[in-house]
């Protein structure tokens, strides 16, 4: 969420960058914040001239009394004024709740580092391996039929579309798959969580995803079930002053993920390339708001290790202001090339929020001085499964077996998929 004071004192660059990602209405929304706020100050201003008198008239109460003389119409003004008083609360609380809520319809402003554009189409390529010649252009979702280690059919009988059912050796790559993200996030530096994959709205607000994602999220009663680990990984430092030299605090944490995809058809969405659940590895950083972008910088490279330690082709995007997540200020995506489906994949989003998601949970740290700074959080898929799945049996499609990628071996104890 954005903070008052940027909205105020930077209105016209604010409305700028807003443009930039094609918030048509930013204008109205930013104009409306400041409105209402200072509606907000003058009854604060009410309130507090009003709560001086009530004092005063208090004191001038006990004066009379020590004097014995008549307090009946000092008590009858005190009265009268608690009445507006506590009108004036009433107004205050609704005003404050009024702002929250338009605060939170308005999107995160794009760094000045992201490209400006409209749309996908827009974003820019910033490295990208070179595309090698493969024999074997067999998509990802015959090779998993070829070799039964992925049934579509028995997901759908029990959950429904969008819900695979890992199986035999399906299964033991994908957990492979996660043991090497997660032994390689913690040599990093990342300090591994189990966490809850069900959490309350709060924990969804302070992130961002409510109200802006909620028709993309699965609910069960209160609560939903996460689409990111992000989300509770993120949340353990709601409502949390830290100290400036325990900075950057980093995270990470393996869930399975929900998301409530739009349905469509097409190559795009078969198989592995789109889902309702599936597995991930998260890496959450908290940093200092000068070091964020040297952090994000840290965590691309970090990602990218990963792509080229599976010996995967890959591409990194920086998403333009159109194409940019409602609470990034920037973001780089993480493609890998599926050779079966001619296709890139996104594997990653790597994106700075900087003081956005911080505003919302009340993240801050404490410098050497005391002064209390919002800190900026970053976070990033290191990596998400089913795409890096589907690129990799691709990739390693020999015409006859799948060959397991090195990194894997030991995990699996194996060479290859037969």
């Amino acid at each position: 969420m954005l903070e008052l004071d940027r909205i105020k004192n930077n209105r016209d660059n604010v409305i700028e960058g807003l443009k930039n990602r094609g918030f048509l209405d930013c204008e109205k929304y930013v104009d409306e914040v400041i409105k209402i706020n200072e509606k907000r100050k003058d009854l604060k201003k009410k309130f507090d001239n009003l709560s001086t008198e009530l004092n005063n008239l208090t004191e001038e109460i006990h004066r009379l009394i020590i004097k014995h003389e008549d307090t009946n119409e000092i008590k009858e003004n005190v009265k009268s004024k608690k009445e507006i008083l506590k009108k004036l609360q009433e107004d205050i609380t609704k005003i404050e709740y009024d702002l929250v809520e338009k605060l939170a319809d308005i999107p995160n402003v794009p760094n000045k580092k992201a490209p400006i554009g409209k749309n996908s189409k827009d974003n820019v390529v910033v490295f990208q391996t070179p595309i090698v010649n493969h024999e074997h252009k067999v998509p990802h979702y015959e090779l998993i039929e070829k070799f039964d280690i992925i049934d579509f059919e028995l997901g759908n009988k029990l959950s429904g579309a969008g819900f695979p059912v890992y199986k035999g050796l399906g299964a033991k790559l994908q957990r492979a798959l996660i043991n090497f993200f997660l032994d390689e996030a913690t040599e990093a530096g990342f300090k591994e969580h189990e966490v809850p994959i069900v959490l309350n709205k709060d924990s969804f607000f302070a992130t961002g995803q409510l109200p802006d994602k909620e028709k993309q999220m699965y609910k069960t009663g209160d609560a939903y079930l996460i689409p990111t680990a992000e989300v509770p990984l993120t949340n353990i430092y709601r409502n949390v002053i830290v100290n400036e030299e325990d900075l950057p605090i980093k995270l990470t944490g393996y869930t399975p993920c929900f998301r409530r995809e739009a349905g469509s058809w097409g190559k795009e969405v078969r198989g592995l390339n789109r889902l309702h659940q599936f597995d991930k590895i998260e890496i959450v950083e908290i940093s200092k708001q000068e070091e964020s972008y040297l952090t994000l910088e840290k965590m691309r490279i970090y990602v990218e290790g990963l792509v080229k330690k599976l010996e995967l082709p890959y591409r990194v995007l920086a998403l333009c202001t159109g194409d940019l997540g409602y609470n990034a200020a920037f973001t780089y995506d993480i493609e890998v090339y599926s050779v079966g489906q001619d296709l890139w994949l996104e594997a990653s989003s790597i994106s700075n929020f900087e003081t956005y998601q911080a505003n919302r949970l009340n993240l801050k740290y404490k410098d050497s001085n005391g002064k209390k700074i919002l800190a900026h959080t970053l976070n990033g898929s290191a990596l998400a499964l089913p795409r890096i799945v589907a690129a990799m049996l691709e990739w390693y499609y020999d015409g006859e077996k799948i060959v397991i990628p090195t990194v894997l071996q030991k995990y699996m104890n194996m060479t290859y998929i037969q």
